[in-house]
């Protein structure tokens, strides 16, 4: 499957999406809880089916249900939709992302959060990238 890119998703959609990946899989009426001011059961169904053709999400049936997982493992998606947000808001600079992470989140990050954020930066410099 290709990228896929955020602009591909309508907000309903991407709230569906977002639902999707933050449960694993779910069905229809898991993601209608989930969704802020839901729609209409057979409009979560129909959306459901959209993302499902356009590739996004695929289905298996367990008794009477559908139950939606991603088509994009988590972790893929997660690159994909921050080199989107990097190009997009940072001009594509991840010096720039990693500097409004620390200045949001300065507060909440312990010792260790440093740590390990300081090795991750060291072993990209080993590895070259």
């Amino acid at each position: 499957m290709g990228r896929k890119k955020l602009q591909e998703f309508s907000r309903r959609e991407r709230q569906i999406m977002d639902t999707i990946y933050r449960l694993g899989k779910c069905t229809a009426a898991e993601v209608m809880e989930e969704l802020p001011d839901p729609p209409s059961y057979s409009t979560v169904r129909t959306l459901l089916g959209v993302l499902e053709r356009k590739g996004h999400l695929k289905h298996q049936r367990q008794g009477y249900h559908y139950v939606y997982s991603p088509t994009m493992p988590k972790e893929r998606a997660r690159t994909s939709m921050l080199e989107h947000v990097m190009d997009t808001f940072f001009d594509g600079s991840p010096a720039e992302v990693v500097s409004a992470v620390l200045d949001i989140s300065d507060s909440e990050l312990s010792d260790d959060d440093y740590q390990h954020i300081l090795e991750m930066v060291e072993g990209a410099r080993k590895e070259g990238r």
